[in-house]
């Protein structure tokens, strides 16, 4: 199966319905022959900038349109917990909100973000050092509690 015939169809179905797990939008994609495995649709929605919303996936994260949510929000919104780990930050979500989370970071390009990962409902922040880690917590944490 091609991967820009597999994303195209991954945009048509969000536009169709609210999809609001990659389990869900592997039956909808196996409904319509293509099967995906967690890992391949897991890059997927990385590539074409997906972000789970209340409503089940979206696009938009990365393009700026009118209405769209920023870092603030969604790290706002979705983060319940920020634990720093030398310099590391651990994020905490609920479960399936991680990815919208990294994305919005990524998307943010903060100078002091090295990189992140996310899973389910974990985002491992790499900062360059300690220092920074810990100015980035707070940073955090004041979006988390505004």
């Amino acid at each position: 199966m091609n991967k820009n015939y597999r994303q195209g169809q991954i945009v048509k179905l969000i536009r169709a319905r609210r999809i609001h797990t990659q389990e869900e939008l592997a039956q909808a994609l196996r409904a319509i022959g293509i099967p995906a495995t967690q890992v391949t649709l897991s890059r997927d929605i990385r590539e074409l900038g997906l972000v789970k919303t209340a409503d089940g996936y979206a696009q938009g994260m990365g393009e700026v349109s009118p209405g769209a949510p920023d870092v603030e929000g969604v790290v706002g919104e979705l983060v319940l917990d920020v634990r720093v780990a030398q310099n590391l930050l651990v994020l905490r979500t609920a479960p399936g909100n991680a990815n919208a989370v990294g994305v919005a970071l990524d998307k943010a390009e903060w100078p002091e973000i090295t990189g992140t990962i996310a899973g389910d409902d974990t985002i491992l922040v790499v900062a360059p050092d300690l220092k920074t880690a810990e100015g980035l917590r707070e940073k955090f944490l004041k979006l988390v509690t505004r």
